[in-house]
């Protein structure tokens, strides 16, 4: 089995219009496919490159109301914009994960202008997990949600 899931699809908005979209973190809710997002903490307003963090509120059945600290890995504007989550902060809950490392995964969106629209790819990625017990967990999306995502980013985007 891979250790990521793509799904790639032409959507009815500009490679602008989604990248703009994508690297606002505060907007993120809007196309969230797992329905886990809760909101961004300030501070967290406009991705600007490689290295810039933003904070998620998040919450699923297993932790409850928790969060990730997300590092831009990924950069190239209008074209590829990606992030690296990791649970915030990164010993925080023990309680529930134990001495679980909750990181090495990423999601990285690729934007390839076509006709009047855009082909897009979003890249779900858990290679870089190196913690046993967590690379249990993957894949936590379907391929489904990540479509449900492009299109939710598109339709929002115009």
């Amino acid at each position: 089995m891979s250790d990521q899931l793509q799904v790639t699809k032409t959507v009815d908005a500009s490679p602008e219009q989604m990248f703009s979209l994508l690297s606002q973190p505060a907007r993120h809710t809007e196309f969230d496919g797992a329905g886990m997002l809760r909101g961004v903490e300030p501070g967290s307003e406009k991705v600007t490159g490689t290295g810039d963090e933003f904070i998620m509120n998040m919450n699923q059945d297993a932790l409850g109301d928790y969060q990730m600290k997300n590092t831009v890995v990924a950069y190239e504007e209008n074209r590829k914009i990606g992030w690296a989550p990791s649970i915030h902060p990164i010993d925080g809950y023990t309680d529930k994960l134990g001495e679980t490392q909750a990181t090495g995964h990423t999601y990285t969106w690729e934007l390839e202008p076509a006709g009047s629209g855009t082909k897009v790819t979003q890249t779900y990625d858990w290679s870089g997990v190196q913690d046993d017990n967590f690379r249990g967990f993957f894949p936590m999306l379907t391929e489904d949600q990540l479509s449900d995502s492009i299109d939710k980013v598109a339709n929002a985007a115009k």
